[in-house]
């Protein structure tokens, strides 16, 4: 039995903590025994409120004595949660040998605390620039999640899912694993390494330039218009596009058109999508218009891409 404590965090996401506790009971249901005896923790002395506004009752985490497993759900509205007396009892579980699974916000905590200092580690990928720049002793990777010894992290909640069917796993074994997983129906399991973003942003880029990024690159099918990746950002589109300018030295506009483009050459070089269906998940109306924009920018059609493509790897 593995005792487990789930720390939950003010504003966590409630599919964030669904994806690190039903697991457990999943693992439990099917092994019929405690295979994880868990319980819940909160930073202090009060009541946790999810963003779904769902209540999870006080429970300290400083009156955790020991535990096997401690797994570090969050959302938002960190910095103010990441209290001295937090980050002590998350270094003291660290120090008595716990295994520490850190969510979504949830890495953010644990590196405020240092405990993930000289380790891999990961984040939800709106924060992964900030993340790098502020926990300069973690090595970042833009992956689902990463295992680093004892310290485990992940993105949001589908990856965090993984992350724990990864537990299951090690714990009690594959087999148990893959009963949780077929309970969910979950029967597509991305490597841990595999990115969170298709085409992640330089380390050239600023917070903003980063944001503007990552809605751009979530939106590559329908591209959102530049004034309302700016609105999202609370900026004018002007604003916008001098912080391109000055950071990237670019306009937005090229840099949206650029990652839609290289969608479009992954997609090309990489899987047998017809070329229709490239342009459309691409966010052009047609073939015609993708042939244009990829030919001005990669000097041969995307039908030429294609072709060599599949004369390389005959």
């Amino acid at each position: 039995m593995a005792k487990t404590e789930i720390l939950v965090l003010q504003n966590t996401n409630t599919l964030s903590l669904a994806a690190a506790v039903d697991p457990l009971r999943a693992a439990n249901r099917h092994s019929r025994r405690h295979a994880f005896d868990w319980r819940f923790a909160t930073p202090d002395a009060r009541d946790v409120v999810l963003t779904s506004g769902l209540t999870v009752p006080a429970a300290p985490v400083h009156r955790v004595t020991d535990c096997d497993v401690l797994i570090i759900v969050a959302g938002f509205d960190l910095q103010s949660q990441a209290t001295p007396r937090l980050m002590a009892s998350l270094r003291r579980l660290n120090r008595s040998g716990t295994r520490i699974l850190a969510i979504d916000g949830g890495p953010w905590i644990a590196a405020k605390s240092g405990i993930l200092n000289g380790h891999r580690a990961t984040t939800h990928w709106e924060d992964l620039t900030a993340f790098s720049e502020t926990f300069p002793e973690v090595h970042v990777v833009n992956a689902r999640y990463v295992v680093s010894d004892r310290l485990w992290t992940s993105g949001g909640a589908a990856p965090a899912l993984d992350m724990v069917l990864h537990l299951i796993a090690t714990v009690h074994g594959a087999g148990l694993a893959q009963a949780v997983a077929a309970s969910f129906i979950h029967t597509h399991h991305p490597d841990a390494s595999e990115p969170q973003l298709r085409h992640p942003p330089a380390h050239r880029h600023t917070r903003i330039t980063a944001r503007a990024h990552h809605l751009m690159e979530a939106h590559l099918d329908q591209p959102l218009p530049l004034p309302d990746i700016a609105g999202r950002l609370g900026l004018s589109a002007r604003t916008l596009q001098l912080h391109f300018r000055r950071t990237l030295g670019t306009t937005a506009k090229s840099h949206y058109l650029g990652l839609r483009l290289a969608e479009a050459q992954r997609l090309l070089l990489h899987t047998d999508t017809p070329l229709q269906d490239v342009a459309l998940a691409t966010g052009f109306p047609a073939v015609a218009s993708l042939t244009r924009a990829y030919t001005k920018t990669y000097g041969t059609p995307p039908s030429s891409a294609r072709t060599a493509s599949i004369t390389g790897s005959a």
